[in-house]
């Protein structure tokens, strides 16, 4: 099994198995200790993973970190540990303390579903305050695997991780910055586009009008840009599953195949149809691994569901009447609950209702 599949299988072991965890310690023994082991490392090798270690200041003693990751009887990487349910910011500063009374380079702060990944990249042998990588398990991206890879053992290379990890960690920070101007544009954003396409004297009034004027711009332009790129993904599928026609095919034989096709019921699957399915596949990747999301297509509606199997259904596109379109939702019972939707943007309001009927399968 690769890298990337090993972390999937640990985080469906993490949603499966959470709530059975009860102290700090099985937390360790559950999750934590595989993600080790998937790093590469020993567990139960004190030359390369040392519990327990001294992190002892003038100040204070007896400070130990819960792991040390060791390479040549230095540690590089420290691993500090709580309960699944910790909000994991009430305890970086507990980090910081023991990054300073080590040489290592890397910290790192979990509690087993979420891995904070800290270095010095400010002031040396002072752990920054902002991760440069952070991971959550149960949402995890392939990119992120890739950055976590460089932890492997096989694969550690300091100089390699440090000249990624200062970009990594500007990135994330502004990818913060533009995600809170989505949800809500600052007044600095809305004056400076407001300025660029009004005319005007641009007063208090004016501001307050434009600032639900950028909002739905910003929401627009990223719909705009799904869709183009749903777009291209769904042309590539087409182009990849399109029939290839070989000369050695008799006229007869395709007479024979036209014969048999005219008595079987038509299945139209639409361009509108593939579109839906990929809103909804993006919407659910926040709970679910994107492969897991599939669909099938009948007479009568689209059909989008969880591992290819129909007794697992996330929900139902009927846009066969080009001015009714719905989207239907099967409870527990197996009773659909049919909502209308006038174009595919939509889909996205109905985000709780996607998420949950994925969270059935995870």
């Amino acid at each position: 099994m690769d890298f990337k599949d090993s972390i999937y299988q640990l985080a469906e072991r993490v949603s499966a198995l959470k709530e059975s965890i009860q102290t700090e310690e099985a937390t360790k023994n559950a999750f934590i200790m595989p993600f080790i082991q998937i790093l590469g490392y020993d567990v139960f090798n004190p030359l390369e993973v040392v519990p327990e270690m001294d992190c002892d200041i003038a100040k204070k003693k007896g400070e130990k970190i819960d792991y040390a990751i060791m390479k040549d009887g230095v540690p590089i990487m420290l691993i500090e540990c709580k309960h699944w349910k910790q909000d994991l910011n009430l305890h970086d500063n507990q980090l910081k303390r023991y990054y300073v009374a080590s040489k290592a380079k890397f910290g790192v702060l979990t509690n087993g579903i979420v891995y904070r990944f800290y270095a010095d990249l400010i002031k040396e042998n002072i752990m920054d305050d902002v991760p440069f990588l952070e991971i959550n398990l149960e949402k995890i991206r392939d990119a992120q695997i890739e950055e976590v890879k460089k932890f492997c053992k096989e694969k550690f290379d300091l100089d390699n991780i440090l000249s990624s990890a200062s970009e990594l960690k500007y990135m994330s920070e502004v990818k913060k910055i533009i995600r809170a101007e989505f949800d809500v544009p600052s007044p600095e954003l809305v004056k400076l586009l407001t300025k660029r396409v009004y005319e005007g004297l641009v007063t208090q009034k004016v501001l307050d009008q434009f600032t639900d004027i950028v909002k739905r711009a910003l929401s627009s332009h990223i719909n705009d840009v799904m869709s183009e790129k749903l777009g291209i993904a769904i042309k590539a599928t087409e182009a990849a599953d399109a029939p290839v026609q070989t000369q050695s095919a008799s006229t007869e034989q395709n007479d024979e195949q036209e014969k048999e096709d005219d008595k079987t019921p038509k299945i139209n699957t639409t361009i509108e149809e593939l579109e839906g399915y990929y809103i909804v596949k993006s919407i659910v990747c926040e709970v679910m691994a994107a492969e897991r999301v599939t669909y099938r297509d009948s007479q009568s509606y689209f059909a989008i569901f969880a591992d290819d199997n129909n007794r697992r259904p996330i929900c139902r596109l009927h846009f066969n009447n080009t001015n009714n379109k719905r989207v239907g939702f099967i409870d527990e019972d197996r009773n659909e609950q049919m909502e209308p939707i006038a174009k595919l943007d939509d889909l996205y309001n109905f985000k709780k209702q996607l998420i949950e009927a994925a969270k059935r399968y995870v």
